[in-house]
């Protein structure tokens, strides 16, 4: 059953197709080369250093017989490695997958026992002139030489809610919110936030509410991050020390959107003393709204949907989920 379009599974399936279309013919030149030399070891190292160029991004290359020992050196860019001879990889991830009537496996991504890193391997069953099944080639590669085949993963913008620490979730009718330095200055804190979105070029925020202070990333700075304490997110003149900046024109939250948006956020901390919004995140781009409650569960909302739901629904409910 193929996943939900849009999803980050359905990424990776994708992905996996462009991998498998781009691995199979190779590893089934490099199994019919290396059948007839099965009996041989040094004849069948010969065959795979010889298969070797037909694949691309190989780390290594090898053959196994049907325990999964392997019975031949390790062929790699840079040589044959001998030591991996005798080798049972049997019970290794790529070794308990199904074999398919082609006889040839992608294996799911797994960290490597050597350089820990994520690695795949691709798995061709090896059959005689007979058509009896001798072995397998195998040929691991790690993630980070594969060609990227598909397009950058865009993060899907329906309402995702994932749920928190259960310890927590657990205490949840023993606590009452306290007010923050951040709640009795919300006026001004929100204010701050909403000129340098507007007119200052942020274009995410994250609101620690209960810990008074503020997360910000720039459009024209996006990798690093900036830490605003309750000092900063007070005091009107911070909006000095960041350029003004045009509002960006691909942004999905239009900048009329972002007052409201903060005053819902607002809204939420402050609606009841048991069930209370900890963290409220904001990004122009994505067009979301991300929320912790004092609960721990976390919700990722359109920004339309969140502006539609009054408090009634959260405390029928919602943070709860």
């Amino acid at each position: 059953m193929e996943p939900p379009k849009g999803t980050l599974q359905e990424a990776i399936v994708q992905q996996r197709k462009s991998l498998r279309a781009m691995l199979h013919g190779p590893l089934q030149k490099t199994a019919e080369l290396c059948s007839f030399a099965w009996q041989d070891r040094a004849t069948l190292d010969d065959a795979l250093a010889e298969s070797f160029r037909l694949i691309p991004s190989c780390k290594y290359l090898y053959a196994l017989n049907t325990d999964g020992i392997q019975i031949s050196s390790n062929i790699a860019a840079d040589g044959v490695y001998p030591s991996d001879f005798g080798r049972n990889r049997s019970q290794r991830p790529y070794m308990r997958e199904k074999v398919p009537s082609d006889g040839f496996v992608l294996s799911q991504a797994y960290i490597s026992m050597r350089a820990k890193r994520p690695s795949l391997t691709a798995i061709q069953l090896v059959r005689g002139p007979d058509w009896r099944v001798l072995g397998f080639v195998g040929a691991d590669f790690d993630l980070r030489d594969l060609p990227i085949t598909h397009k950058l993963y865009d993060e899907p913008t329906y309402w995702r809610q994932i749920k928190g620490d259960p310890a927590i979730r657990g205490t949840v009718f023993h606590q009452t919110r306290a007010d923050s330095i951040m709640d009795i200055n919300m006026e001004t804190v929100l204010s701050v936030v909403e000129e340098l979105m507007a007119a200052h070029g942020v274009h995410h925020v994250m609101l620690h509410f209960s810990s008074s202070r503020a997360v910000i990333w720039l459009t024209e700075d996006p990798l690093r991050y900036r830490l605003l304490d309750i000092d900063a997110l007070t005091d009107p003149n911070i909006c000095l020390t960041y350029p003004r900046r045009p509002y960006p024109a691909d942004a999905l939250v239009s900048r009329d959107l972002i007052r409201p948006i903060l005053d819902n956020l607002r809204g939420l901390r402050l609606m009841d003393e048991m069930f209370y919004l900890r963290t409220g995140t904001l990004n122009i781009f994505n067009g979301v709204v991300g929320l912790t409650f004092s609960c721990d569960g976390s919700h990722y909302i359109p920004v339309d949907e969140f502006l539609d739901k009054g408090e009634g629904f959260w405390m029928g409910g919602g943070p709860q989920t």
